[in-house]
Parts: C-alpha cells; structure tokens; sequence
C-alpha cells in the first residue's frame, strides 16, 4: 500500500477537522426567546410529510421546516420538556414522546456542539461508516470456503447475463486503459483514494452550502449582514442526503451478505483448479490495484475487508448520489441568472455559469467512478446498475430513518448533552422579518425552459 497507508487516513482526519472547523458558528445563540416563538408560530401545523424526495420545486417553508422537528408542546419554541415525535411504518403513522434535552444546552459538551456543530456530522459519519465496516468485518472473519465457491459462481452468473444482454465490456475497457500505463496508474488511484475521502468532501461542502451559508446572525462572505448566501433548500437538503448515505451502507449490507459476489479481478487465481477456474481465468482479468505497484488502500487491504462484497457497487452508489445532488442542487438568486440567445427565429436559454458547473461536476464524478470500478476489474458493469439501484432506493425511501429520532433523544437525555436542531444551528430567525411575510416558491430557473428546469424537494 505504500504511503497510501498513511496519507489516506490523514485526508480523512484533516477534511473531517477543516469541516468542523469551516462550519464553526460565529454569531449570536441560541435564538431570542422572541424570534423562536415566531418561527414556531409561523411553522405550526405544518406536514413534514408534504415534503418527500424526489424532484420538484421546494418552497422556503420546505427549506426551513425541519422534518424532525418537534411539535410543540410548551410555551415556546424549543422549550418544552417533551418531543412528540412521528414514527411511521408503512402506512402506519403514529405519534411517541421523547425528552427534550434543551434543558442541558449551557453544559460544556452542549456549548462545544453550537459552535461546532459539524462535531455531530462526524459523529453520524463514524456510526454509519465504522457499523458498516464492521459488518463487513465480521462477514471476512467468519468466511467459509463454500462461500468462496457460491461468490465465484455468481460472477460467473453475472457474466453470462452481461453476455445475454450485450453488456460484457469489462475486458475491452480495461485492455483500453492498460494500453495506457498513466492513465491506468492514476485510475487505480482514483478507484482507492477518492471514494471516502470524497464523499467527505461532499458532506462538507453541502452541510456549508445548505446550513452554514443561511445563518442569518452571522457575516456571510461578500454579504451583508442577515443576508442568506447558500442553498434555499436550507438544512432539510443535507440530513435527507446522509440519510440516504447511510440507507444504502444498510441495502448493501443485506445484498452482500445474502448474495456474495467476486470481483472480476479474482477470477484470474491461478490455485482454483477445474473448469470452473479455467473458465474464470479465460476472460483475462487483471488485478491492477492491489500488490506490489498497485495502489492498494488501507480501507480495501486488511484481513477485515470483505473481498466478495462487489455487488452492488457502492463507489458508484456514492458517486450518483453526489452527482445528482450537485446537479439539482438549488442555487441562490444570484446564480440563476441566466442569458438568451436567438437562433433563427427560436430563442434558446442558456443556463448561468454555475448551473452549467454544477450539470458539468454532477456528470463527471460517477462517470469518472464508473470508468475506474470497471477498468480495475473491482466491478461488473451489473454491479454499478445494482448500486444505482440501491442509490435510488436509498434516495426515496431516506426517510425510515427517521423513526430513530427517538432513540437519539433518549440517548442524548442519558448523556445530557443538547443537540442543535438544524433550523436553530442555521440561525433562522423572522423577528426582523428576513423571512417576509409570505413563504414564495424557489424554484431554479436558469432558462432551460420557460418553466422551473431543475429543482429539487427535501425529504
């Protein structure tokens, strides 16, 4: 693994510290007692469940009503002993009461997690990533032979339906990019490096984007005060995202553990005799990553990793997930201007600068993933396919998640430790009427039609 071994957990740490540290608050809080009162009044009664996930136009009252918030049950906004919180399964909808752990918000940990709030986003990030991998390891540990057999099986399954329908490209891809030594090094690095470090990246950059831009108590850059600078998709946007990160940790899980699967670069072991290992070595794949001038990553080379975890793909799971977010991501006013030109006697739309950017990097981040998942031989082609079907899955149904609210309210009573609610953390507040006195519609118009061309709703 060479110096990957070290500086890839140092990224890690560093993207995690800079996170904190970039989304740090600066300004006044808690909110006046005045300006909670009015933010509460003015969003009571509202229905979380008449925002879901999907693509559609959200409204500042989406952008700024937390799904998990409580509702009230005091005399002020986030002053009551209790949470009722909805729990639903199915169609069955219900309401629990949780304790309020508001009352231990001038504790040290408390007073620790308003100016660092993001401290919280590495803790959900560590619970998410560490059970995953966990599962993972006790999966390898606990490893049978005839495991082995049944994951080189199905490999060989999937080929011969990639083969059935005119999808086995595997071979051709990665002889293309080993007919290119540069451009196969800095594949493999991708493949190993990019993925955690990554999705990181992305969860700072959104949680900045989407929360710490929209504290109206602080300076925002090249504002003025009380002026909102980032997404008006507001908080919702980010917590629907690492739900649904940590959806698909659950869904591949399962899959992996029900079905194994080998990657196509271990189907060339020269000690599997038979027919079948004749046949497995025939396609020619290489294992370009791991040994001795490959670009092996600590996360994928120890005895705790599951080798025969390729289905569904996660890198590409991963990588859809940010690129469609980046791509759908609602954008200030400001970025929406867009421009005209006329061709003949039709006038075309011409999207500003920043949509193009974020339609741009949402594209080619998982087409980079999906080119180096495939040239590497980690994955089949069906596998991405399963991953963005866990993606899409992860995507819609994000909101399973939130039946656990309770048990983090519990847990943080225990602890007695005060946790932010996101609305408070972005410093919303409508006592000098920032809101206005109407919610109006954002939606992301940058001209690629004379409707709202791209725009998202929160979950």
């Amino acid at each position: 693994m060479g110096a990957g071994t070290i500086l890839e957990p140092l990224v890690v740490i560093f993207l995690l510290f800079s996170g904190t540290w970039i989304n740090r608050t600066a300004g006044s809080f808690p909110l006046a007692r005045h300006a909670r009162r009015q933010l509460a009044d003015r969003y009571r009664g509202a229905s979380p469940d008449s925002v879901e996930s999907g693509l559609s136009t959200p409204t500042a009252k989406e952008g700024l009503l937390d799904s998990r918030s409580p509702s009230p049950s005091g005399s002020h906004f986030g002053e009551q002993t209790w949470h009722r919180r909805p729990v639903a399964i199915l169609a069955w909808t219900w309401e629990v009461t949780s304790p309020n752990s508001t009352v231990f918000q001038d504790r040290i940990l408390s007073r620790l997690l308003r100016k660092l709030p993001f401290l919280a986003e590495c803790w959900y990030w560590a619970l998410v990533y560490w059970t995953y991998q966990l599962g993972r390891a006790f999966t390898a540990v606990t490893l049978q032979e005839e495991t082995v057999h049944v994951a080189r099986e199905h490999a060989l399954k999937l080929i011969r339906i990639e083969q059935a329908l005119g999808l086995f490209w595997e071979v051709p891809i990665q002889q293309f990019f080993l007919r290119h030594p540069l451009l196969m090094k800095w594949t493999n690095w991708i493949y190993s490096f990019i993925h955690i470090p990554g999705t990181i990246a992305f969860l700072v950059w959104l949680y900045y984007h989407t929360i710490t831009r929209n504290r109206l108590d602080e300076s925002q850059p090249g504002e003025a005060r009380g002026v909102m600078s980032g997404s008006p998709a507001g908080p919702l946007l980010y917590q629907a995202r690492r739900r649904t990160l940590a959806v698909c940790n659950l869904l591949a899980f399962v899959v992996f553990t029900l079905w194994p699967c080998m990657p196509p670069r271990l189907l060339s072991d020269e000690s599997v005799e038979g027919p079948e290992g004749k046949l497995a070595r025939s396609y020619g794949f290489i294992d370009t990553v791991h040994g001795t001038n490959g670009a092996g990553s600590v996360w994928t080379e120890n005895r705790f990793c599951n080798q025969y975890a390729a289905m569904p793909s996660l890198h590409f799971g991963y990588s859809l997930i940010i690129g469609l977010t980046i791509m759908t991501i609602p954008l200030p006013a400001r970025h929406r201007l867009s421009s005209q030109i006329r061709i003949g006697p039709v006038w075309v739309h011409i999207p500003s600068w920043c949509r193009l950017t974020c339609l741009f990097l949402g594209l080619a981040y998982p087409s980079i993933i999906l080119g180096a998942i495939v040239a590497t031989a980690n994955h089949f082609i069906l596998d991405a396919i399963a991953g963005a079907m866990v993606c899409t899955l992860g995507w819609r149904f994000n909101r399973v998640l939130l039946n656990l609210v309770p048990l983090e309210d519990y847990f943080l009573w225990v602890v007695r430790i005060h946790k932010p609610e996101p609305a408070e953390v972005a410093g919303i507040a409508n006592a000098e009427g920032w809101l206005g006195p109407t919610p109006v519609p954002v939606s992301i118009q940058d001209g690629l039609s004379s409707a709202p061309a791209l725009s998202i709703c929160i979950p």
